[in-house]
């Protein structure tokens, strides 16, 4: 079946070439007022990377792509099976529309989200047909602009991964720069300002096609409420191609550090400058930051947030959800803060564990967030965290279990199958205490050990990370 749907995806974004010169018509209305020059006329032809972007095999995998990743519809309300429906019926009216610069996407659909640290983050989730134009856009600029990209630069980019950074930085720690210039953009995608985009994006793109389609996308809109807000700043979170548009704006960032010589490393809008002066002190990275702040106030038309910004030693600071331990033997630790957001996760989590059986609860349910948070934090070199949190989620699953039980006399008979002797399971059964109290004391531990939970298939942080250590 899934074939059959990639076939018919295929058919329905193949290419409508047009006859006579082997050109869209449409591309020749898509001059600026002012004639350019015949070289780049040549350049943008040359190019043409609408017909790249709309070639079948691009569009199948970008098809793909978006399928896999899944979310929701977008203002239009179609699902997948809507929108390839929607895109066999109207493909060679939109392809016509995409070379001749005149396609207008539809607005974004709002969706607000709570940061891990407080504040609220703004998604703009287009259509399902704009995902999948994005995507193709995505698959042909994305290769001619990462070789431009700075070495130190790790987000979303192929090959390149937050581990990347984090190592990066340790490394940083081990050659003596022991202060870090911890940069803080204040609502970076909700800032940048699109002419400046453009200019940048410009310098590689020819093709006025594609040129009016990113600027179509920017300046799509916000629906909210049922009303559309204009967009006259700012790359929306939530289409594939916003993350390139970012990389592609901050370059100019990395550029600058790389001329003044600065050791840093970037993921996306987190960026960390280790000082490397002879005598490094905190005055120095507070010049550096205040250097630095001004160049992305000035030149780029971005927000610096001055509370959050910072000049630390890395131990105090968190990058990436990681820490360091401080000094040139630095290593790698998961600070508390990062443990804290993945506890609360847990405990909405477990609070839907009520009336389920706990097994299949910790089977289907918490080892893939538990499976998940582990392997990002694999890069940590201290593991006393993970012994903490298992006997941590170990204590919460006794607590949802002894709720469970409910009364003192269910409680008293599943303590005795369980292995306890009645005249400590009538005592504990009938203490009067409360489920959190019950759940870490001695009788709970005894009656359901770290086996028990062994046995649940409940997977061990511990275990898991010096697995996954070894692997590395």
């Amino acid at each position: 079946m899934r074939e059959d749907r990639d076939a018919e995806a295929g058919d329905a974004i193949r290419r409508t070439r047009a006859r006579g010169t082997g050109r869209n018509p449409g591309r020749a209305r898509a001059g600026a007022s002012t004639p350019p020059s015949d070289e780049a006329n040549r350049v943008a032809r040359n190019q043409d990377l609408i017909g790249q972007m709309t070639e079948r095999g691009n569009m199948n995998a970008a098809w793909r792509k978006v399928r896999r990743n899944g979310g929701s519809a977008g203002i239009d309300g179609r699902d997948m099976e809507a929108t390839l429906a929607y895109m066999k019926e109207r493909w060679e009216t939109i392809e016509a529309q995409l070379a001749a610069g005149t396609y207008r996407p539809a607005p974004v659909k709002r969706v607000e989200i709570e940061k891990p640290g407080g504040g609220i983050r703004k998604l703009g989730i287009p259509t399902i047909l704009d995902r999948v134009l994005q995507q193709a856009a995505l698959q042909v600029l994305g290769p001619m602009f990462d070789p431009q990209f700075s070495e130190r630069s790790y987000g979303f980019r192929p090959g390149r991964s937050a581990g990347q950074a984090v190592e990066q930085a340790r490394k940083y720690q081990s050659e003596g720069k022991n202060w870090v210039v911890d940069m803080d953009l204040k609502s970076f995608f909700d800032e940048v300002n699109h002419d400046l985009l453009m200019a940048r994006v410009r310098r590689l793109v020819k093709d006025k096609a594609m040129l009016k389609l990113i600027r179509s996308w920017l300046n799509a809109g916000t629906m909210v409420g049922g009303l559309t807000e204009s967009t006259e700043k700012g790359t929306p979170q939530g289409g594939p191609l916003s993350p390139l548009l970012s990389n592609i704006m901050l370059d100019d960032l990395d550029k600058e550090l790389e001329k003044r010589g600065h050791c840093f490393c970037r993921y996306a809008d987190d960026c960390n400058i280790y000082v490397a002066t002879q005598r490094s002190t905190q005055r120095s990275g507070e010049r550096v930051l205040a250097s630095i702040t001004a160049f992305l106030e000035k030149k780029l038309k971005l927000k610096v947030n001055h509370l959050k910004s910072a000049v630390d030693r890395p131990s105090r600071r968190i990058f990436l959800g990681y820490s360091f331990t401080g000094g040139k033997s630095s290593r790698i630790r998961v600070p508390k803060e990062s443990v804290q957001k993945v506890k609360s996760k847990l405990k909405r989590l477990l609070r839907k564990a009520r009336g389920r059986n706990v097994k299949d609860f910790i089977e289907q349910t918490l080892n893939p967030v538990l499976r998940g948070w582990t392997s990002y934090f694999r890069l940590s070199q201290t593991e006393t965290f993970a012994r903490v949190l298992d006997e941590w989620l170990r204590r919460r699953l006794r607590c949802v279990i002894w709720r469970q039980w409910k009364r003192p006399r269910a409680r008293y008979k599943k303590l005795i199958s369980l292995g306890l002797d009645p005249q400590r399971a009538r005592k504990s059964s009938f203490n009067g205490r409360g489920p959190w109290f019950n759940s870490g004391a001695s009788h709970m531990n005894a009656a359901l050990p770290r086996k028990a939970f062994a046995e649940m298939n409940l997977l061990s942080e511990y275990d898991q990370l010096r697995l996954l250590r070894r692997e590395i």
